[in-house]
């Protein structure tokens, strides 16, 4: 079933882990709190707060927001390099999500939280980006809506033991076709990106290609969640 923002406010992804999965290592809550402060100073008081998107964030953000934009950033880009052993896989066939790797460029999408908003609504998105330790809090300048932006985003941990690293084109597609976890498919994971980049103008075509593969092994589903249009 679909993530949640009530699953968020409960803390339902780390209490999940510590009942299914207790030999798999969470970030301690001493050094996640910590990671998020450093987040919102590095932020400033009174601020908004921009953050780009650019898989599930895309299309089930979860978080309050005032402002949604397309937005590019240099310097990263997309790809399947991110073990699920839960959400989109299990632990004897994980599956596969998208984070940004170092090198090219990513089109994605930049949301503006209001400044009042930040501290609640990072703590949310901390909850579900950075519980596991797969990823690594980054400020990158982004260009949203022709206009640049200092937004945070992020990025792989290579460190991390859910890095997958660079697999195989033929083995990503197999994992994408066949894993399955507690909040769906891969297969519909990378289904509703590619559809949400396409509704909004967004062009990626190694992940589109991608899809296409992936899609001549795995059924499509009948109906994708909605996608928002950039700007609201």
């Amino acid at each position: 079933m679909p993530l949640t923002r009530a699953d968020l406010e409960a803390d339902l992804l780390r209490r999940q882990y510590e009942q299914f999965h207790p030999d798999l290592p969470l970030v301690p809550q001493h050094l996640f709190d910590a990671s998020l402060e450093q987040a919102l100073a590095g932020n400033g008081d009174g601020r908004d707060l921009w953050l780009f998107a650019y898989g599930s964030l895309i299309w089930n953000p979860l978080f309050h927001f005032a402002e949604r934009r397309p937005a590019l950033v240099h310097g990263l880009h997309r790809r399947f390099c991110l073990w699920s052993r839960m959400g989109r896989g299990s632990p004897d066939r994980p599956g596969l999500m998208l984070a940004l790797e170092h090198g090219g460029r990513c089109h994605g999408f930049a949301f503006r939280i209001p400044a009042h908003q930040v501290r609640a609504e990072l703590t949310l998105i901390w909850r579900r980006e950075m519980t596991m330790g797969s990823y690594q809090a980054r400020w990158v300048n982004a260009i949203a809506g022709g206009q640049p932006v200092r937004a945070l985003a992020f990025v792989i941990n290579r460190k991390g033991w859910q890095y997958a690293g660079k697999l195989p084109a033929d083995q990503v597609v197999d994992v994408l076709a066949h894993a399955h976890g507690r909040l769906g498919s891969a297969a519909d994971y990378l289904f509703q990106t590619v559809d949400c980049l396409r509704a909004n103008g967004v062009q990626d075509a190694p992940l589109f290609a991608l899809a296409e593969r992936v899609a001549s092994l795995h059924a499509r589903p009948a109906a994708a969640a909605p996608c928002p249009e950039a700007g609201a």
